[in-house]
């Protein structure tokens, strides 16, 4: 049984991650317990517990913000990566960190695999493009994860909140609903996330792998699936990226092509729209019990 760490153990991802390594030594530790862009508290804190994994999905990844404070972002996304990797390497842990599609800058126009080069567009993307390369050039035994249009089930308890959330709470209000129809991604479960990082970890095929449900939509489209599977039928409008302002740039298409996950045989994520579907299922089911 190995001892895992997991940073950001309340988030949505992370609580996934809290369920699927339920049977290891688990220490979740949330912001409270650990910020992560405290150096001395990574060296005193993972210290402490002497982990043989540390799981990371702490981020800074309010992607319009990261505009406003871009140092920030790099403090968040890239140096406590950078101090991360180091502790990881010299305590001999291995170290799987979380990244984003974003790093890509859409113009290809068909699925990226991982070796693709990037080309991040915003301060958001970049500081999490650093962080991969600091744990690439510091630690060998690492797994950097890049996934696309995360939701989770903690979004739905108040715990930050989530894409299909936000549209399900803009139906009750009554008002036109408009989303984006220029950005094309793969909604990705938090749910079969953790359950595939799991199955990845346990091979110890370290490296960089994209991991999200199978298909592709828009954002504008993946709104109208979460409205046809809930019975619900408010005012959806399309709209584009630049009608709607946002001060970060997105890519266009940022849908990711698990190759390396291909490679070792465990690419058989769902697609998206029956991800979706347990999600809602999975959502009744704990609003129910509360």
């Amino acid at each position: 049984m190995q001892k895992v760490v997991l940073i950001g153990a309340n988030g949505q991802l992370g609580s996934e991650l809290d369920k699927i390594f339920f049977d290891h030594d688990l220490i979740p530790l949330t912001h409270a317990d650990l910020d992560i862009a405290d150096a001395k508290g990574i060296e005193n804190v993972l210290g402490q517990h002497s982990p043989d994994l540390i799981l990371n999905t702490a981020a800074y990844h309010r992607v319009d913000e990261c505009e406003e404070f871009p140092a920030r972002a790099y403090e968040v996304n890239a140096l406590a990566v950078r101090h991360l990797a180091q502790w990881s390497k010299a305590h001999q842990a291995v170290l799987l960190h979380f990244s984003t599609d974003y790093v890509f800058d859409g113009c290809l126009r068909r699925p990226y695999p991982e070796a693709d080069p990037p080309a991040p567009l915003s301060a958001y993307a970049v500081s999490k493009l650093a962080g991969e390369y600091f744990i690439r050039a510091i630690h060998d035994r690492h797994f950097i994860i890049r996934t696309c249009g995360l939701y989770g089930i903690a979004g739905s308890s108040g715990k930050g909140g989530n894409f299909v959330e936000t549209m399900l709470r803009l139906a009750t209000e009554g008002k036109a609903i408009r989303v984006v129809d220029d950005q094309v991604l793969t909604p990705t479960s938090a749910k079969e996330l953790a359950r595939k990082v799991r199955q990845l970890v346990e091979t110890g095929a370290y490296g960089l792998y994209h991991i999200t449900n199978d298909g592709a939509c828009s954002w504008y489209e993946f709104a109208a699936a979460i409205f046809e599977l809930s019975g619900l039928k408010p005012r959806l409008e399309p709209t584009t990226s630049a009608a709607f302002g946002a001060r970060a740039n997105r890519p266009a298409y940022s849908v990711l092509d698990n190759a390396n996950l291909r490679v070792l045989g465990l690419d058989d994520l769902r697609h998206w729209r029956d991800a979706l579907a347990d999600y809602l299922d999975d959502r009744s089911r704990v609003r129910i019990q509360m």
